[in-house]
């Protein structure tokens, strides 16, 4: 998958999926779980490098993200697991 990396700011912090507020766009650098939750992520296209898209982020309950031309829900305790940039 390629991505571009001029819309990921440069020396961004780290931070977890379920902290980026809607609008920013990051890039997945660690899956911070389980085996069955990384094959699960993994299997719905979020891999290492994985250009994200956060649509949608109330604060608590579900997020609603952009990966590719795809949108997805994922849980707030999912999204925590996940490190981006």
């Amino acid at each position: 998958m390629q991505f571009s990396s001029s819309k990921i700011q440069s020396g961004s912090k780290l931070s977890n999926l379920a902290s980026i507020h809607p609008g920013r766009q990051v890039q997945l650098v660690a899956i911070n779980a389980g085996r069955n939750l990384q094959g699960r992520l993994m299997s719905m296209g979020l891999i290492l490098g994985s250009e994200i898209r956060m649509i949608s982020n109330q604060g608590s309950g579900c997020l609603l993200i952009g990966l590719g031309k795809i949108r997805m829900t994922l849980g707030r305790g999912m999204a925590e697991k996940i490190t981006v940039k």
